[in-house]
């Protein structure tokens, strides 16, 4: 018999919070502080911390620290503003650290 499966979801990987679905996931080619990073157009179960502008690999932007609602692990950051023309399809979108998330329901 099949299952019936839900949305694939990512969750912290401390506290197991729900906090991105896979069907939002835009580029899993991105670079966070520490390694690997995924790029989201939504996230769910976060807290936006304060903006402030930092100098990233693509140039300057104005990003806040985004932390897991339940166990405020800092899980990557939104992309507040992008200074440069080529990088503004990045305002509004999150970057989750691949290692801060575990797939769950896959």
């Amino acid at each position: 018999m099949a299952s019936l499966a839900g949305p694939r979801v990512y969750s912290c990987s401390n506290c197991r919070n729900e906090v991105c679905l896979h069907d939002d996931v835009i580029s899993k080619a991105f670079q966070g502080r520490n390694g690997r990073a995924f790029l989201f157009s939504h996230a769910m179960n976060i807290v936006v911390g304060p903006k402030e502008d930092r100098q990233l690999t693509t140039g300057l932007h104005t990003v806040a620290d985004i932390y897991c609602r339940d166990c405020r692990e800092v899980l990557g950051w939104k992309y507040e503003r992008a200074y440069e023309e080529t990088q503004r399809y990045k305002e509004g979108k999150f970057i989750f650290e691949k290692s801060k998330i575990v797939k769950e329901n896959w």
